[in-house]
C-alpha cells in the first residue's frame, strides 16, 4: 500500500490518507480481508501523529471500507456494492460537471456533449 503526503495539498493529512486508502480499495488495489498497516506504522512511516493516522481509519471504518479486530489490526471490509456504485456515480457527476464548465467555455450545447458521448460510447463497445 502506497500513501503519499502533499504538505503542499490544501487537504488535512488524515484526509489525503484517508482518501488514498478509499481509492485503493474502490479500484481494487486492496482486497477484501487485506490487512492494511498498523495504525502505529503507518504513522511510523509517514512521519505523522498516531492520532492522525487513527482518525483517517476511524473514518474508514465508519464508511464501511475498513473493520478492525481487537488486538489483530485493521482489514480491508468486503465490498458493498451498492457503496462502491454511490462513490462512483459522485465521481461521474463531478466529471460531468467539469465537462458542463468547459463545454459552455467554448460555447458548445447541450446536443453537442451529447453528440460527442454517443460517439466516445460507440468506439468503446
Amino acid at each position: 500500500m502506497n500513501i503519499f503526503i502533499d504538505n503542499k495539498s490544501g487537504l488535512p493529512i488524515y484526509d489525503q490518507i484517508y482518501s488514498q486508502i478509499k481509492a485503493q480499495i474502490i479500484n481494487g488495489e486492496l482486497k477484501e480481508d487485506d490487512a492494511l498497516p498498523s495504525i502505529r506504522n503507518l504513522a511510523k512511516d509517514l512521519r505523522i501523529s498516531v492520532i492522525t493516522t487513527k482518525r483517517a481509519y476511524d473514518e474508514l471504518e465508519k464508511e464501511g471500507f475498513i473493520y478492525t479486530i481487537a488486538a489483530k489490526g485493521c482489514f480491508v471490509a468486503p465490498k458493498n456494492i451498492e457503496l462502491i456504485r454511490e462513490e462512483n456515480l459522485k465521481r461521474i457527476e463531478s466529471h460531468i460537471e467539469q465537462i458542463a464548465q468547459l463545454a459552455a467555455s467554448c460555447s458548445l450545447d447541450r446536443a453537442d456533449i451529447i453528440e460527442m458521448i454517443k460517439l466516445i460510447m460507440e468506439d468503446g463497445k
